[in-house]
């Protein structure tokens, strides 16, 4: 029988009624036999998720203040959970536990953790599944690097036999006992890895929105939901700040060829995205474009000398003063006799003036500036490559509202086309290159 791993948001399981529709999903699948929770999040917009709560909680704690206060509306939450679902379930060895651990200061990951862990055994008790902590199968190093393969290896032998079983996401355990966290979003991460580790049909990522959306519905009035996407446009749009689902989610089961299908737990009945390793063609993208995304908070250090392109090593000096002052750049646009590093003004912040100085001293330029304020946005779809004029209806769209472009960028795969742009004209940049395509 193929077997579904389903991993749920905080959104998901903000409170018991959210958890009932939670099990209404599992159950109604024979197939679905492993789940991945994360922490209760906002039951409302001034709610405050569990893990917010967890870590204000330790901070008091390490600071050597009285956590009783809010320890106990963490416990308040989960406890509601528990007697509106009528189970007969209790928490207070683990709450003991926990608090113990805050006095002696087990750090901040140990503390985020707590969140996924507690909600795991609420939610293994409701479905009558075998609770299974993340700490007992996923492991990094004692560096803190993640180590697929060992933990690929206890999955299987602690699932081998388990017909269903509940495994908290977003974090794991070091080779020296201490636990250890993904970065924000980790828990899907967690079910990706779950997914692969059981050999899963399907990994079903279930959240608040009905799926992929081309273009983030805070700038665009209710924009289409992508129907299919492949990993590697998703890599490029969650990359650009589309945040529907942890970038870091694809790799493991990416290599496995297993599909991703984003669902919303409030309306089961949409069939969501599909995220598959291949277009096969038969679920074609019915635009050209397959999503819209960008961020603000970019510079770019512009560098102009005559005869740039005969000086041999050029490039190589201005990467070796990136490299020294621990820089990364995102793009490198150039001409013959110019060349624009687009980097993040956060990482410059401190180091421009010094950075400067070297690049003139280095290479003496004719010209030397960094000009601030950009954002970048990316077009990106598989069917792109295959239409003529894509670039052109993007490049007309932004003409057309007047909104100037300070760099373009396309990747060798033509899968994407990257535009800088002035942070203010970000927000209409991205409506109007979505109506030339979509509306």
């Amino acid at each position: 029988m193929s077997v579904k791993v389903v991993k749920f948001g905080g959104s998901s399981l903000a409170d018991a009624n959210q958890f009932k529709k939670v099990a209404d999903i599992i159950r109604s699948d024979s197939e679905r036999r492993f789940v991945v929770p994360s922490a209760p999040g906002k039951r409302f917009k001034e709610d405050t998720k569990v893990t917010d709560m967890l870590y204000s909680c330790y901070e008091l704690s390490s600071a050597g203040k009285d956590i009783n206060e809010e320890f106990s509306k963490i416990k308040e939450r989960y406890n509601g959970i528990i007697n509106d679902l009528g189970i007969d379930l209790s928490l207070e060895k683990e709450f003991n536990e926990i608090e113990f651990c805050f006095k002696a200061k087990s750090g901040r990951d140990y503390a985020a953790s707590r969140g996924e862990y507690l909600n795991g055994i609420v939610l293994a008790a409701y479905l009558g599944y075998t609770f299974i902590d993340a700490a007992e199968v996923i492991f990094f190093d004692d560096n803190g690097s993640f180590m697929l393969d060992k933990t690929i290896t206890a999955i299987r032998e602690k699932t081998e036999n388990i017909e269903n079983a509940v495994i908290p996401g977003f974090y794991g355990m070091t080779l020296n006992g201490t636990i250890k966290t993904f970065s924000r979003g980790g828990s899907d991460v967690t079910g990706s890895i779950v997914a692969r580790a059981v050999r899963a049909s399907i990994y079903e990522n279930w959240t608040d929105v009905s799926g992929f959306l081309i273009a983030d519905p805070r700038i665009v009035d209710n924009p289409d939901v992508i129907d299919t996407i492949t990993y590697k446009e998703l890599r490029e749009l969650s990359y650009m700040g589309a945040t529907v689902l942890h970038e870091d989610a694809i790799f493991p089961v990416r290599t496995a060829g297993i599909p991703i299908n984003i669902r919303n737990t409030n309306d089961p009945t949409a069939a969501g995205t599909m995220i598959v390793p291949e277009d096969s063609g038969e679920n074609s993208s019915k635009t050209t474009i397959t999503g819209i995304a960008g961020k603000k908070g970019f510079c770019a250090i512009n560098i102009e000398k005559a005869m740039m392109n005969s000086e041999i090593g050029f490039v190589k000096k201005i990467l070796d003063i990136l490299y020294n002052n621990h820089l990364s750049f995102e793009h490198i646009p150039s001409g013959i006799d110019t060349m624009s590093i687009v980097l993040s003004s956060a990482e410059l912040e401190g180091k421009e003036n010094l950075l400067l100085s070297q690049i003139r001293k280095e290479v003496q330029p004719d010209h030397l500036e960094v000009e601030h304020n950009i954002a970048l946005l990316a077009v990106v779809g598989r069917r792109m490559y295959k239409t003529r004029g894509t670039a052109a209806r993007v490049f007309a769209a932004l003409a057309h509202n007047r909104i100037n472009i300070k760099m373009i960028d396309q990747g060798s795969s033509e899968m994407n086309i990257i535009v800088g742009i002035g942070e203010s004209d970000f927000e209409q940049a991205i409506r109007c290159i979505y109506e030339i395509f979509v509306d």
